[in-house]
């Protein structure tokens, strides 16, 4: 339930970060704690322990970037949702290899922020419609091949994988492939184990790296289920 989402919310203008908090609460958020800097928010993350950090990338030192960094270092199990003014490629990569599971611009709706803190808070990786394409492709340009560790997947181990990489949560998963969620699920830690990896954001990074995500159908059908999502 939505009320045991615990959420802290960043940002340095006030007007917007008080809006943000009363949309959250108003749908049963637990908004722990609010920050306008990221000295602020460092601090009140470690006092707060929050689940998910709504956060803009523009703040006073540290940067949201940095934030994102030392607040997953300190706290694994956390996500970050940036909520950014800037849709540019160079802020939402530097977002994305600090850690941060989500990114979305304000233009966004409020269904879609609330949408996107709950899918965040439940594991899923979650961006505005065009950047997950944009991060995908820049990160396959980027890296090499890479000879992967462990076992061999399975060839459903890689379908999974690749829609958990795109953001498709695990109910969309198992609804396409007409599997149990509890299928997905096991799937996904079969993955985990025979990568040597320990969550979801690494399984991210690891399909963008090996550049497995090329399917202009599962593209298609991506932000159909992105767009159906409560």
């Amino acid at each position: 339930m939505t009320d045991q989402i615990r959420v802290m919310v960043v940002d340095d203008h006030p007007m917007w970060r008080d809006a943000v908090e009363r949309d959250l609460q108003a749908a049963g958020f637990d908004v722990v704690a609010v920050a306008a800097t990221g000295t602020e928010a460092i601090a009140r993350f470690r006092a707060t322990l929050p689940q998910v950090v709504v956060l803009d990338l523009q703040i006073p030192s540290p940067s949201g970037v940095e934030v994102t960094a030392q607040v997953l270092a300190a706290e694994p199990s956390s996500r970050v949702l940036v909520l950014s003014a800037s849709g540019e490629q160079d802020d939402v990569l530097a977002a994305v290899k600090a850690g941060a599971t989500g990114y979305l611009v304000k233009s966004a709706s409020r269904a879609e922020l609330l949408s996107a803190v709950r899918r965040v808070a439940a594991g899923d990786t979650v961006f505005t419609p065009g950047l997950a394409a944009l991060v995908l492709g820049e990160f396959r340009r980027m890296n090499e091949p890479a000879t992967p560790p462990g076992e061999r997947l399975t060839e459903r181990e890689t379908e999974i994988l690749r829609m958990v990489a795109k953001g498709v949560s695990y109910k969309v998963i198992a609804e396409r492939l007409v599997i149990s969620h509890r299928t997905v699920q096991n799937h996904v830690q079969n993955t985990l184990r025979k990568l040597q990896m320990h969550n979801r954001v690494e399984l991210t990074r690891y399909v963008i790296e090996q550049g497995l995500d090329h399917d202009d159908r599962d593209d298609h059908d991506d932000r159909d289920n992105h767009d159906n999502e409560d």
